[in-house]
């Protein structure tokens, strides 16, 4: 028997098309995988600039990323949040989505991207990188400040 659909992918006031669900989610439960080709983050790299539009990046902590444009699922809408209700659990080449908080149905579903960027942060940076999740513990930017 097919288990009923528990996320959708749709049309996000916060940026782009976000992953919404569709159930109600408990937290600590695995929602999904983040998948894609498991590359390089040079190959991931020249793929964006040779592209137009979104790139679905996942960093993985051995240095390669998964490319979620690239056999990737639903997972690559998961947008960005400073409060997120989902975090990304890494399992060798894998990783997995799972839910931090009871998410509602017609809830988004946010991670934190944490994202590290090459060399000085400058303003251009921040405005490329800027968050608009609207949480009221927002930073106004998707890297990670530990890092910056």
């Amino acid at each position: 028997m097919r288990r009923p659909r528990r996320l959708s992918a749709r049309h996000s006031p916060v940026h782009g098309t976000g992953l919404f669900a569709l159930q109600p989610l408990k937290a600590g439960e695995r929602l999904l995988e983040y998948k894609g080709e498991v590359t390089s983050w040079r190959r991931a790299a020249a793929r964006q600039r040779s592209g137009a539009g979104h790139t679905f990046v996942f960093g993985l902590s051995d240095g390669r990323v998964i490319d979620g444009s690239r056999g990737g699922n639903s997972a690559r809408f998961l947008n960005h949040a400073c409060e997120p209700n989902c975090e990304a659990i890494e399992t060798g080449d894998r990783v997995f989505i799972h839910a931090l908080t009871a998410i509602n149905v017609g809830d988004e579903l946010f991670i934190d991207y944490g994202l590290v960027v090459d060399g000085e942060v400058t303003d251009d940076v921040r405005t490329q990188y800027a968050c608009h999740c609207g949480a009221s513990v927002c930073r106004q930017s998707m890297i990670d400040v530990t890092a910056a």
